[in-house]
């Protein structure tokens, strides 16, 4: 039984074991992608990649037998280094998006594609969860919001986007008329109080994400009444007060304590007083920012762009404090990043390199690549609704017009993951992209042949399986293929194991149907 050290941790294993297992025993986490346990892996991917001493190359964890005294660096720099670049090149051939081009535009960043499905389900409840994990006022953003989500629907490339701000407005007041809207269960008390400056939408909405934390929050504005530029900026013909305050009364309910008609002008007791302090009181004067103790930058308070941490260490601040806007969502969704920042400061995990997801993005489609997204896509045109508001039937009818752009499994793709934990550089191998297509023919599963990586396990699976046609790579060094031989069809070529090969999937190359 050799023994051996990986990243200084000694650990004894049986004959034959890989460095791979070793590592697992220790505890080490060593990313994979073509390695499947039980299958015999290709070591395609070099995503496993580490340093054995005394060998002048890197070798796959994966596939590397142990042997007696071996010495394994599996996290230098070095091995990042080349894992990284495996990566990097991967990428460069990557055809998908991550997200859908509306979320991943959208300020809030809210997941407008799963919305629109749930609505089209019938799922109003589902609906409105999901939109608020981003949103807390979609009747009232609804209503107001620029739209800025439609300029990047794909659906315009055929003729006009998804009404999606019209959708999130149906979701909303389908809340409100149900008597009993939706309030989420929040964490159990932690103990930390958060003071709050400005009750306008960024406030409110950083309120709102604390809560759902388990942190007290108080709020304070000057004003007589809570919502900001949404009360005092937006004509009530545009913005219906009573929708307005429905919405806001849901966020007190939660526990949001309101001091309103109240001004402050020293920071100072604040911060003496609670565990932190978010500065979302609107636009400020430089003279004002440097009375509070705080560094101005250009327009606005001078902020840590990842954290939204001031100069002062307690100290958060959002929205047109930070950056002048007359966008209620932008306010919303830097009012979500810094509860985020925020919640990570108070229970001491204050690490946050990068508060935007990791995404791959496909650009501007083809012509011919518009055509394949309008397969068993509704070619009906924009729906108009009478009165401003969707009714059932009408919200269904736009939903159905949704070309669901966004990828079937990004909450478990796996190369996305690695790619997240590694920085890899979506741009750092620039070349003509391939053609994308879509493969619907199989009653199980979806094929998206631009997000395959080749890294071979959907082959494994079928030749163990013993599928008469399976899947095979087609093609030579760069510009390998997944495909079926003899040009057959998915259908033909996964009559036994479909499912199985698409939940082993790495990417969503193959997917499950929806």
């Amino acid at each position: 039984m050799p023994t051996l050290t990986i990243d200084n941790k000694p650990v004894t294993v049986a004959d034959g074991t890989t460095i791979l297992d070793a590592a697992t025993q220790l505890g080490i986490f060593i990313p994979t992608l073509c390695y499947l346990r039980g299958v015999c892996s290709p070591t395609s991917c070099l995503a496993c990649v580490v340093k054995v001493n005394g060998r002048a190359r890197l070798v796959p964890a994966c596939a590397t037998v142990c042997s007696d005294g071996m010495v394994v660096e599996s996290s230098s720099e070095e091995v990042q280094k080349s894992r990284r670049q495996a990566l990097e090149l991967l990428l460069s051939d990557h055809l998908g998006d991550c997200v859908g081009p509306c979320q991943s535009i959208c300020p809030a960043h809210m997941d407008i594609p799963t919305m629109i499905r749930q609505i089209n389900a019938g799922d109003l409840r589902g609906a409105v969860v999901t939109v608020k994990e981003r949103i807390p006022f979609p009747a009232t953003l609804g209503r107001i919001c620029p739209e800025i989500c439609e300029k990047g629907c794909r659906r315009n490339q055929q003729d006009s986007a998804v009404s999606i701000c019209k959708l999130k407005r149906f979701v909303g007041d389908a809340d409100l008329a149900t008597g009993k809207p939706y309030q989420p269960a929040c964490r159990p008390a932690s103990g930390k109080k958060v003071a709050i400056i400005g009750a306008g939408p960024a406030g409110l909405s950083a309120a709102y994400y604390l809560l759902r934390q388990g942190h007290s929050v108080v709020v304070i504005d000057a004003h007589q009444d809570a919502g900001g530029n949404l009360r005092y900026g937006v004509p009530e013909a545009e913005l219906p007060r009573n929708v307005l305050d429905a919405e806001i009364k849901l966020i007190t309910q939660l526990g949001a304590q309101l001091r309103l008609g109240e001004t402050v002008s020293n920071l100072k007791q604040l911060t003496d007083a609670y565990d932190s302090v978010l500065l979302a009181a609107g636009e400020l004067t430089p003279d004002s920012i440097k009375s509070l103790g705080l560094t101005a930058a250009g327009k606005g308070v001078k902020v840590d762009k990842a954290t939204l941490q001031t100069s002062v260490a307690k100290v958060f601040a959002a929205g047109s404090t930070v950056t002048p806007s007359q966008h209620a969502v932008r306010a919303v969704g830097s009012g979500y990043a810094a509860a985020r920042s925020i919640g990570l400061f108070l229970t001491g995990a204050y690490t946050l390199e990068d508060a935007r997801p990791y995404t791959v993005h496909i650009g501007k489609l083809h012509e011919c690549e518009v055509t394949e997204f309008m397969v068993d896509v509704s070619p009906a045109a924009r729906v108009e609704p009478v009165g401003g508001g969707f009714s059932t039937d009408e919200a269904v009818a736009e939903g159905e017009r949704c070309m669901k752009c966004d990828c079937l499994k990004v909450k478990e793709c796996t190369f996305r993951q690695v790619c997240t934990d590694l920085h890899a550089n979506t741009a750092a191998f620039r070349g003509s992209r391939r053609e994308y297509r879509r493969e619907l023919t199989h009653p199980e599963v979806i094929f998206e042949p631009g997000k395959c990586i080749a890294c071979g396990r959907c082959m494994a699976i079928t030749e163990c399986a013993q599928e008469p046609l399976g899947l095979t790579f087609i093609g030579r060094g760069f510009t390998v293929r997944t495909a079926v031989p003899f040009n057959e069809s998915l259908r033909a070529g996964l009559t036994k194991v479909a499912l199985e090969c698409a939940d082993a999937c790495p990417t969503a190359a193959l997917a499950r149907k929806r």
